[in-house]
C-alpha cells in the first residue's frame, strides 16, 4: 500500500473516537441538567417540636425539627423543604406555624427526595401532642 493512500481502518478508528467523545459530552450535559434533587428513603418521622420555619425567595420553604433525623437520609438530617406549587404547600405552611406558635409537636411525611442543599421533601404534615 502506497503511502498517500486512503485508509479506511485509521478514518472508522479515529471517526469512532469523536463519535464516542460526543456522546460523553452529551451524557454530561444531560446528567447535569436533571432536576437538583437525589432519592433516599421516604416514611415518616418521629414526633418533634419545630426548631425554626424559613420562608424563602426561591419556590421552597425550609424547615428544621429539633432533635430528629429524617428517614430519608439526606445530607441535613433535621432538615426538611416543601416546594410552594405543590398541592396542600400552603396548608402544610400553616400547619407548621400553629405548631411553632402553639409549641406543639409534628410528624413529617418524606418522598425520599433530597435538595442540594441536603433538605428532605415533605408531602404531608401531622400535627400532635
Amino acid at each position: 500500500m502506497q503511502q498517500n493512500e486512503f485508509n479506511l481502518s485509521t478514518l472508522s478508528t479515529c471517526f469512532s473516537g469523536h463519535i464516542f467523545l460526543g456522546l460523553s459530552l452529551l451524557l454530561s450535559i444531560a446528567l447535569l441538567t436533571l432536576p437538583a434533587k437525589s432519592l433516599a428513603s421516604s416514611g415518616w418521622s418521629e414526633s418533634s417540636s419545630i426548631a425554626e420555619v424559613n420562608p424563602t425567595a426561591r419556590h421552597y420553604y425550609q424547615f428544621r425539627l429539633s432533635d430528629i433525623e429524617s428517614p430519608a437520609g439526606c445530607k441535613q438530617a433535621d432538615g426538611f423543604y416543601q416546594d410552594y406549587k405543590d398541592r396542600g404547600a400552603e396548608q402544610m405552611y400553616s400547619a407548621l406555624l400553629e405548631a411553632l406558635s402553639g409549641n406543639l409537636k409534628v410528624k413529617v411525611f418524606v418522598t425520599g427526595g433530597c435538595n442540594l442543599k441536603g433538605f428532605a421533601e415533605v408531602s404531608s404534615i401531622i400535627i400532635s401532642r
